[in-house]
């Protein structure tokens, strides 16, 4: 069986443009590996001169395709936006449609699917349970990522070094001029996220109403978007999570396909 990474050796001899080949292959490779890689490894994995490499991912850095730290290399929020735009435009809303409902009709509460673009969450579908209350989540409303539990579990699954690319300073948390937390506030809020294995949110979008998510990921656990789920009161939320994990990882398998 082949490998992703045959496929990085399938490129003609002689490209028309060497170097847009060069940052095309290095991307392509970035994308199929769980953990950041050095510069070095990837020269070599692609048979890519050295310097070029490092020339080649400073500048994708400066674009925030790529980021680095320690001085190993991962994709950055732009190279996210880039594919979270494919997957809105099609395979996300027709898979996750029928799953949402779904989900709608098992829990009778409010579910919601967003991506990550930026800093903001956007919400590509949104299911509402008969008799419960209306939300703002409409299709096509941004809010701010970190105060979102869809937001929170999309920063969670990724590295460190993504985050602060997302988030270089405290003012890139502020919304309309306000304070909302600091970077070392949300690095700690996406920790605690991780160890519970799903996020959370407490009237911080809407007074009165709650929402936990979790992540979609996709071949190489990126988190392509998320599920929610929106209640009043205090359900069980174990029930709630275990709803949403379930549906999260058949909405993963079938865009995995």
């Amino acid at each position: 069986m082949r490998s992703p990474n045959d496929n990085l050796s399938d490129m003609p001899d002689k490209p028309q443009v060497p170097a847009a080949d060069h940052t095309l292959r290095i991307l392509t490779y970035l994308a199929t590996q769980r953990v950041s890689v050095p510069a070095a490894t990837i020269a070599t994995a692609l048979g890519i001169p050295r310097s070029t490499a490092y020339h080649l991912l400073s500048t994708l850095a400066e674009h925030g395709f790529v980021v680095n730290g320690d001085r190993r290399w991962a994709l950055g929020p732009a190279a996210h936006d880039l594919g979270t735009g494919y997957v809105r435009q099609q395979p996300l809303t027709l898979a996750g449609r029928s799953i949402v409902t779904g989900l709608v009709d098992s829990v009778a509460h409010n579910a919601h699917l967003a991506v990550l673009l930026g800093r903001e969450v956007v919400y590509v579908i949104e299911e509402r349970a008969p008799g419960r209350p209306s939300l703002i989540t409409d299709v096509g409303v941004r809010l701010p990522a970190h105060l979102t539990a869809s937001g929170r579990s999309m920063l969670a699954a990724m590295s460190r070094e993504q985050i602060l690319a997302v988030y270089p300073d405290d003012a890139a948390l502020s919304v309309r001029g306000e304070h909302t937390m600091t970077r070392k506030e949300l690095i700690e809020e996406l920790r605690l996220t991780r160890g519970r294995g799903y996020a959370t949110e407490f009237g911080e979008i809407t007074a009165g109403l709650s929402s936990v998510a979790v992540p979609i990921l996709d071949r190489v656990e990126w988190p392509i978007a998320s599920l929610a789920l929106t209640f009043a009161g205090e359900p069980p939320v174990d029930e709630l999570v275990n709803a949403l994990k379930t549906a999260a990882a058949e909405l993963s398998r079938r865009l995995r396909v």
